[in-house]
């Protein structure tokens, strides 16, 4: 071919000596990561991040929050356990952060989806039970045994909507509780739905906290779910992490245990009594009793009346009137070891 230069010998030996030798290693450019603490680079842990789901509260934060409704999965269970008379087992099966449309989109139609007041927080929470626990509860409050029941697929009645608030009543009480050790708030049970896509407490991208339960009752089982928006617990999110959490609930253990078992006990209602006089009569004479016969007792008539409370023998009265009613004025107090002769021949 013309005006094509030819290799020589030289040429061609040195181009075989290059393709024979090893390519040189080409060093990758160092991984920056910029941070405000340095840091080793080799022990820096990446992992993906979903800006869908954006994760706005800390792993401690979360362990925290577990742990706090663990103590009002406890309560509650202990609770509904005395309220109906059987075993009810509630634990705490998830803690998890999501979006409000994710919480939503996930449960069944119907169920029970109530809202929760909580001030002094701003907002709403809302808790949901599943039918599956619901109404096995509903037919042991009427006097059911569970073995064969149904579980409807409709919206509650209003009469099953009273017995539920029973329920629930005694879950607000145990969250609050739960919740004491970080700030007290008074939970209370607002507004009741049976389709949780006609309830939007937050925008659909909100990300919320919902903490799954378990509830076990005999041979039922079912979930329930509460959802905790985080607008409403961002004041508190500082307060939140586990360590702050237990200095909390340790103080307030060691220094209020007797308050709050005396406020506790304080709401508890006892029956009193007035006893004026015992006697004994024959069963002859109580067969012949009529309307204006007089019982006569050994006790003088004007002897204080004994006060009882719940059939113990407290405080000593007088039989007065006050406004219109009859009254009682306590006069003093009974000692354990008084005997207190009324009349029948036997102490008191």
């Amino acid at each position: 071919m013309a005006g094509t230069e030819v290799l020589n010998q030289s040429d061609i030996d040195a181009l075989l000596n290059a393709a024979s030798e090893p390519a040189p290693a080409m060093e990758a450019p160092p991984t920056q990561i910029f941070s405000r603490a340095r840091r080793d680079r080799e022990k820096v842990e990446i992992c993906p991040y979903d800006f869908k789901r954006p994760e706005r509260i800390s792993k401690d934060q979360m362990r925290a929050l577990e742990m706090l409704h663990e103590t009002f999965a406890r309560n509650f269970g202990a609770s509904l356990s005395g309220f109906l008379r059987t075993i009810v087992e509630v634990r705490v099966s998830s803690a998890t952060q999501m979006t409000y449309q994710e919480f939503i989109s996930g449960l069944p139609n119907p169920t029970s989806f109530n809202l929760v007041r909580c001030p002094p927080l701003e907002g709403q929470i809302c808790l949901e039970v599943s039918p599956l626990v619901l109404y096995p509860i509903i037919d042991r409050l009427l006097g059911g045994s569970n073995k064969e029941l149904f579980v409807p697929q409709r919206p509650m009645t209003l009469i099953e909507t009273k017995l539920l608030q029973k329920i629930l009543v005694r879950g607000m009480a145990a969250l609050s509780e739960a919740w004491a050790g970080i700030r007290k708030i008074d939970f209370s049970l607002g507004e009741m739905e049976s389709n949780p896509q006609l309830v939007q407490i937050v925008p659909p991208n909100e990300v919320v906290v919902v903490i799954g339960f378990e509830v076990k009752l005999t041979n039922r089982a079912g979930s329930m779910a509460l959802c905790i928006p985080y607008n409403a617990i961002e004041p508190l999110i500082e307060d939140l992490s586990a360590q702050s959490w237990f200095v909390t609930g340790k103080n307030h253990g060691e220094g209020g245990t007797a308050e709050r078992i005396a406020g506790g006990l304080s709401g508890a209602r006892v029956e009193l009594d007035a006893t004026l006089a015992t006697t004994t009569i024959s069963l002859a004479e109580l067969r012949a009793l009529e309307v204006g016969d007089l019982i006569v007792t050994s006790r003088p008539a004007t002897s204080p009346a004994v006060l009882g409370v719940e059939g113990k023998a407290k405080f000593l009265a007088q039989i007065g009137q006050f406004r219109g009613n009859r009254a009682l004025r306590i006069d003093r107090a009974v000692s354990p070891t008084e005997r207190i002769d009324l009349g029948s021949g036997s102490g008191q």
